[in-house]
């Protein structure tokens, strides 16, 4: 029994055979087989990696890390003799296995991260046959730059966020009596659900423009409510971040940036 045929969505001229059901989920299948293939293998290159895996996650944990240098070297040229105070904060493991298992946890994480470009070109595969051929290009873009802006947002999490609300937590005393030890456990959750939550803030942009898009926003309208808007980042980047003036204005600024930028892209949206 032949299998029906239709037009390929992505060429008007040329016919394939549909998929079954069961075809499309053994694609599936063997897509999501190979996406675990990869990211196990990230996995296991940043597990065997550990002494530079490690220099990297908690270098926002020392006193010298390069952020506080910048905005020293900032505040100089600008003539202001500004530095930040040297500190020091342990880091206990307070179960037999927290280290190992903590070490294991973190380079899945790094794993999907790393592989996470492989993981896009999988689904676009998946879904692409579906696709005419401009949506297939407008697809491409658009995955792209949701990518961009998610790593834009691990690295505005890496270098500004977490350094800086983790010397204020970490430094934080209610009594020279009570001595602050953290364990490894908060300091990864705490570093991965920031580095999370400013990759999914940083796709501001793109929720513009699929809002646009279905004609919920315009231009027009983001551009009057401007001064709202940045109160409203500004509570958010107050929720975000430890009370401390500097990181919520180093949060709101680039928060500030990404509405401008969604109102020219729902101005281009609706050209």
């Amino acid at each position: 029994m032949k299998k029906p045929k239709k037009v390929n969505p992505s060429s008007k001229d040329s016919e394939l055979e549909l998929l079954t059901f069961g075809g499309h989920l053994e694609v599936l299948r063997q897509k999501l087989f190979r996406i675990l293939a990869v990211v196990g293998v990230f996995t296991i290159v940043v597990f065997c990696f550990k002494d530079f895996t490690w220099q990297l996650l908690l270098a926002p944990s020392e006193w010298d890390f390069c952020t506080y240098r910048w905005i020293e070297i900032v505040m100089q040229s600008v003539g202001i003799d500004f530095r930040f105070n040297e500190f020091h904060v342990d880091m206990i493991a307070t179960d037999l296995s927290s280290q190992f298992m903590t070490h294991m946890s973190t380079a899945a994480y790094l794993g999907v991260l790393g592989a996470s470009p492989y993981i896009l070109y999988e689904l676009f595969r998946f879904i692409s046959p579906a696709l005419y051929e401009n949506e297939r290009k407008y697809s491409v873009q658009v995955a792209s730059i949701i990518y961009l802006l998610f790593i834009l947002g691990v690295l505005m999490s890496y270098f500004v966020l977490f350094p800086i609300s983790f010397r204020f937590l970490g430094t934080y005393s209610v009594s020279v009596k009570v001595v602050s030890n953290i364990t490894l456990d908060s300091y990864i959750s705490t570093f991965v659900t920031l580095t999370f939550i400013m990759g999914v803030v940083f796709q501001l942009p793109i929720i513009a423009f699929f809002l646009g898009k279905l004609g919920v926003i315009s231009s027009s309208m983001l551009a009057e409510y401007r001064r709202h808007s940045f109160i409203v980042i500004m509570i958010i980047a107050a929720i975000i971040t430890p009370p401390d003036l500097m990181t919520l204005i180093l949060v709101t600024i680039p928060l500030y940036l990404l509405y401008e930028v969604s109102i020219r892209v729902v101005q281009i949206v609706e050209k």
